[in-house]
């Protein structure tokens, strides 16, 4: 029976029973066939040979398309796997999905990987795919599939356990072959392994069995693939980039912050420098929530554990909670993960009242969460860090307002740090099959949600079911100085906090009605913000962020008492200075300062003594200005210092 498929430019054309995704592909046009790596027929992915058994909306993905590049990095993955077991032949393999910018795959092995052992791996893989092996789908049931991987205790883990997201649900199982390998997968591939354009393998890592440290430790080799040799020499070069920008690197460098192992792992120490920058964005976070009709409140680190089954978390979120611990006859205490249930009782303390709403509640308040060691990195991910953290209640007809309010101040927020409209995007989570709270809350909300986004001109997508199972939400990403993406600000309704606190509010009909609750971060985590922050800058701070924005350096003993001076008239006019006064060499002192990246460098010496003058360096400029006036070094400072209003 014929079928009919609607191209993407709406054009619904007739073919016949049993033709193929790469046949239609070849009929729309032999360059968009020679493009083409799988289909998309109504939202599912298929390899080129596959049949097509029915109607739907239908597309040709190529390398250009984010899902072309995924079933390159997936098809790189079993190639790695390939290559190990052919090298390895006492080795075993798990699983090996692709990841953003690449793929990864987990092996059992005697002795760890060496870098050796990767160049080894990747001239087997080049080998592969110079050979052009086809990727080749196969169909058969469990069990005989059980047969097939019975010397590879993982895949037949993965069998038994009949997970959607590895095996298709059913009694058939899907397997690729090329040549004499054999892997457990859903697919689709590329057609053959000489599709394989550019790749490379990056590193190794230790990584436990379903993330599970009671279980088997694995090796896992990373890798990376792209449409090109072109791209993927971008990437390698981005990936240079970012170990150049690495915060774990560049704080103990500039004196910021620092992680002794006394400590253990996701804890930090501020140094004077870092708690200095950290001051600075804490007071313009207060700045800003004043600004935007927060009030201040402050709740405790610790507190009963009844409060955290109220609210649910024993129930969900237990595993990233710390141990109880038991005080006051017997009673249980817990530290806190989050800050909501603080704010709720500050709702709670007395009845409210239409005329109270909207209440807006702002803490920078500290929680710790239970991470694994292995997940932990450094600042990115932590196990103790503060947040930005706000909560409003409102009505529901103040609803639209409030959400536009706070993704207003989340916008000004990340301009102010220097990621302005070009580099923010949302993503809009909604609602997913479990959830809980009233099914009408749920689409008004999603609907203002994306209204505000319109209004605003906030570019986003929609991730259907992505949701929290207690409401919708806006995640807000920025993208830092080298392209990479970031999770920052959450705009999150909650419908299951006041239902289960008995939230209430009194209407102006004397009825009572239950709040809308809206939590919001707009850094998400300080720590975090400050992590990406040091990787945006490298570490060279806007001046008005630097814990030192002005170094000034004499040339000699005699000019000490006018450096003094010059440092004396900076500070009174507010700028952070610091006088150099060691007993190197000009050029030592002045490279000093340029590598701890201070904005401002000032170099004075006999005839700025005489003129009342300095040597005026920024940061990234090769040689100073001679002979600038100090008063008008005062002045153009004191604006480039400026907090942004």
């Amino acid at each position: 029976m014929p079928i009919e498929l609607r191209y993407p430019d709406g054009t619904i054309v007739t073919h016949p029973d049993g033709i193929t995704g790469i046949e239609v592909a070849r009929d729309i046009g032999p360059r968009l066939a020679e493009a083409a790596v799988a289909v998309r027929l109504d939202g599912h992915l298929l390899d080129l040979g596959r049949t097509l058994d029915r109607d739907g909306d239908f597309a040709v993905v190529t390398l250009d398309d984010p899902e072309g590049l995924d079933i390159l990095r997936h098809s790189s993955a079993h190639v790695l796997a390939q290559a190990v077991l052919t090298e390895y032949p006492g080795a075993t393999f798990a699983i090996g999905p692709a990841i953003e910018d690449g793929f990864y795959y987990d092996f059992a092995v005697e002795v760890p990987f060496t870098p050796e052992d990767l160049e080894r791996i990747e001239a087997r893989m080049r080998a592969i795919v110079t050979e052009d092996q086809p990727f080749e789908r196969v169909t058969m049931s469990r069990a005989e599939a059980l047969g097939v991987f019975a010397g590879h205790r993982f895949k037949t883990e993965i069998i038994e356990a009949v997970d959607p997201g590895e095996v298709a649900p059913g009694e058939e199982v899907s397997v690729y072959r090329n040549n004499d390998f054999i892997d457990l997968c859903r697919g689709p591939h590329l057609p053959s392994t000489g599709r394989i354009p550019a790749f490379r393998l990056t590193r190794t890592s230790g990584a436990y069995w379903r993330g599970d440290e009671g279980r088997d430790q694995l090796q896992r080799i990373y890798g990376t693939a792209w449409a090109s040799e072109g791209d993927l020499a971008g990437y390698l070069h981005r990936i240079e980039e970012a170990e150049r920008r690495d915060h774990r690197r560049l704080g103990p460098e500039l004196d910021l912050f620092s992680f002794p192992g006394e400590l253990g792992p996701g804890l930090a120490v501020w140094h004077a420098k870092g708690g200095q920058l950290r001051k600075l964005i804490e007071d313009h976070s207060r700045r800003l929530h004043e600004r935007f009709g927060f009030e201040f409140v402050f709740t405790p680190h610790l507190m009963k554990a009844d409060l955290w089954r109220i609210s649910g978390h024993l129930d969900y979120y237990a595993e990233y909670m710390y141990p109880g611990m038991e005080l006051d006859n017997d009673q249980e205490y817990r530290v806190k993960p989050m800050n909501c249930p603080g704010h709720i009782l500050v709702y709670q303390s007395r009845g409210r009242s239409y005329r109270d709403l909207p209440m807006r509640l702002s803490e920078l308040g500290t929680v710790y969460r239970n991470e694994k060691s292995g997940v932990v990195h450094g600042l990115l991910r932590a196990r103790g860090f503060t947040q930005d953290d706000s909560h409003t209640f409102c009505t529901e007809d103040q609803l639209g307002a409030e959400i536009r309010h706070q993704i207003e101040f989340t916008l000004k927020w990340h301009r102010d740090f220097g990621f302005d409209e070009r580099l923010v995007e949302a993503e809009l989570s909604t609602q997913p099959e479990k959830s809980v709270g009233d099914q009408a809350r749920w689409e008004i909300s999603e609907k203002l949600l994306a209204r505000a986004l319109d209004e605003l001109e906030v570019p986003y997508r929609i991730a259907p079911g992505e949701g929290a199972f207690y409401g919708p939400k806006i995640d807000i990403h920025v993208r830092d100085a080298i392209g990479r993406r970031w999770q920052m600000g959450t705009v999150q309704l909650d419908f299951n906090n006041p239902e289960r606190f008995g939230l209430e509010y009194t209407t102006s009909a004397n009825t009572a009605e239950t709040p809308y609750m809206i939590h919001c971060a707009k850094a998400g985590s300080l720590e975090r913000f400050m992590g990406v922050l040091v990787e945006h800058y490298a570490g060279a701070f806007p001046m008005w962020l630097a814990p030192v924005q002005v170094t000034v350096i004499g040339v000699a003993d005699r000019h000490h008492d006018y450096a003094v001076t010059v440092a004396g008239r900076l500070g009174t006019a507010g700028l952070r200075v610091e006088i150099d006064e060691s007993g190197e060499t000009v050029g030592d002192k002045v490279r000093r300062a340029i590598t701890q990246k201070h904005p401002v460098l000032l170099v004075v010496g006999d005839d700025d003594v005489a003129n009342g003058t300095v040597g005026l360096r920024l940061y990234g400029e090769e040689r100073d200005t001679r002979g600038v006036a100090l008063d008008d070094v005062v002045a153009s400072l004191t604006e480039m210092a400026r907090i942004p209003e």
